[in-house]
């Protein structure tokens, strides 16, 4: 049949089974918004109040479902403002299709209004970039950004579209996405037999967890091997839920702000089988010292990142939960009696720890966590807040925790939250922020309240800039320069003027009758907490120590 180019557009997201896009129109995406208004049955569209917000929600929108995000903007500066979003998505291999239009095709090139060479921009953060010049390429492109953006390792795919070519009329026929199954060509035989050797004579073994158990679904496999392994298990801030965190296995998050059990017991161990990470900064601080007295092993879909950071002496090269999956048939069940209860004499020696006597971060996590069940999906922005929602909400399910862990991008959060909340209405959905990340973006408040969609903003407002101020008081000789936010912004009027419920918590009673109210709502509530300036996150490992350097505040203390 003959269709215009934005009629094609939205057969081809109908085709690939998408039901809800985030945006915002401009003049040269006008032609596809006219067209999505005659599908808006079938295709739903969020309004956000900023590009930056509607990439955002399209990430959390992926990450809260396994599906592909879809986001949209026009030329020049809707495009531009989309790329922090796209490098969220790039960073933390999130399967997102970003829609772009450009000026028409007889103004390209000439810096006309509005106009920018946004595939160029966007190249180094994202899997690809297109720019669509001809009608007759759109349909193809479409189809091959939204398979390249799921397949593999996923990520981001851009697609800018000139004006001309969404007017422009061509022929057009239906297809059938055609789903590629992940396989594991690359897993070598061989490396599978010296792993299993490895896995049978190791004493000591520990499993961590990264984000790619979250992207293949490989929980039950996850299970299955810590099981057959007996060893603990450990996970990254990317693979929380992949592994539950109410298991008696689990000891923790490892790395710069993990647990003293997961880091000291890491630097214990005889082998590391590493599930999915790529050893960040934030894990491997020193990468020449880290895990010195373990053979390791790496589970990775992609290669390029074998080697890269850390070396290893073994690499399995394939989906995670395919690759379990071998090991899993091949393995009989090992037993570490005596390895496991010295993990869990740890745990009770050297728990995680906060001051009880006050409001604070962590006392404010464990009541959500208690009363949600840890059933929630929680977002983030990043900072102290992060951490603590790291720390202390037990992640029971992969795809319950939502947080920019590459790139750290404050204000994500509450545009992740949107889309998770869009995908699943009935889940309850959290955005825990700062204060100083609250204000990137808390124009999204507005969003939330105009298409009725209930999150909670949960904003721990120390009045500072709290990470970067605890890196100022631990590193810097206490010289805050820049970081105290101590004016007269009122996180609740603002709410409240954005037509959202608001409650502002002062002292712990508070809390729970708060946050229960909130939750039985039914709308989109801010809650305004307010902790002191010098909380801080304990452990902590400062930048180029080994993971057994992990100091808490009592070390502090007994060093004075």
């Amino acid at each position: 049949m003959q269709l215009n180019g934005s009629q094609i557009v939205i057969e081809c997201l109908k085709e690939q089974g998408v039901d809800t896009v985030f945006g915002y129109p401009g003049g040269a995406i006008l032609n596809i918004y006219d067209e999505l208004y005659r599908h808006q049955d079938e295709i739903r569209h969020i309004l956000t109040s900023h590009e930056q917000g509607a990439s955002h929600a399209a990430d959390g929108y992926a990450r809260a479902t396994g599906k592909v995000g879809v986001c949209m903007a026009t030329s020049g500066p809707g495009a531009t403002n989309l790329v922090t979003g796209i490098a969220t998505a790039y960073m933390d291999s999130v399967p997102m299709v970003a829609i772009t239009c450009n000026v028409g095709i007889s103004l390209l090139g000439k810096d006309s209004f509005q106009e920018i060479d946004i595939a160029g921009v966007a190249m180094p953060i994202t899997k690809y970039s297109f720019i669509v010049k001809d009608v007759k390429d759109l349909a193809p492109t479409l189809r091959r950004a939204f398979s390249i953006a799921r397949s593999g390792r996923p990520g981001p795919v851009l697609v800018d579209i000139v004006k001309s070519a969404t007017s422009d009329v061509t022929e057009y026929t239906k297809e059938n996405p055609v789903i590629e199954e992940s396989s594991n060509d690359r897993l070598s035989e061989e490396n599978v037999q010296k792993a299993i050797e490895l896995i049978q004579t190791a004493k000591k073994p520990m499993i961590f967890v990264g984000g790619g158990a979250v992207i293949s679904g490989a929980q039950e496999e996850l299970k299955e091997f810590a099981k057959k392994v007996d060893a603990p298990v450990t996970d990254s801030l990317m693979g929380k839920g992949a592994f539950d965190g109410t298991d008696e296995r689990y000891v923790g998050m490892l790395g710069m702000h993990g647990t003293k059990t997961a880091n000291l017991s890491l630097m214990e161990s005889d082998l590391l089988i590493v599930v999915g990470s790529r050893f960040s900064d934030r894990v491997a601080a020193n990468p020449k010292t880290f895990a010195q007295n373990a053979k390791i092993i790496q589970i990775d879909i992609d290669e390029a990142e074998i080697n890269k950071n850390v070396a290893v002496d073994i690499s399995l090269i394939g989906d995670v939960r395919k690759v379990l999956t071998v090991l899993n048939q091949r393995l009989d069940s090992l037993s570490h009696t005596d390895w496991m209860q010295e993990v869990a004499e740890r745990k009770v020696e050297v728990p995680l720890n906060y001051n009880h006597d006050v409001l604070t971060g962590p006392y404010i996590i464990e009541k959500l966590d208690e009363i949600t069940n840890g059933e929630a999906i929680i977002a983030t922005e990043v900072g102290q807040h992060q951490m603590w929602a790291a720390q202390y909400y037990k992640y029971k399910h992969p795809r319950t925790l939502l947080t920019s862990g590459g790139l750290g991008t404050m204000g994500y959060g509450l545009g992740a939250a949107i889309g998770a909340k869009t995908a699943y209405p009935d889940k309850v959905v959290v955005n825990i922020a700062g204060d100083g990340c609250f204000r990137m973006n808390m124009n999204e408040i507005a969003t939330a309240t105009r298409s009725n969609i209930p999150v909670i903003e949960l904003v721990f407002n120390n009045h500072v800039l709290g990470m970067v101020r605890q890196w100022q008081t631990l590193f810097y000789g206490e010289r805050y320069s820049h970081t105290v936010l101590n004016d007269k912004v009122d996180f609740v009027k603002l709410a409240e003027a954005m037509g959202a419920k608001a409650y502002r918590i002062t002292k712990k009673e508070e809390v729970e009758p708060i946050l229960k109210e909130a939750i039985a709502l039914g709308e989109p509530v801010v809650i305004d907490c307010i902790i002191d300036s010098d909380d801080k996150v304990f452990p902590m490992v400062a930048p180029g120590k080994n993971l057994d350097d992990a100091f808490d505040e009592q070390d502090l203390l007994n060093q004075k």
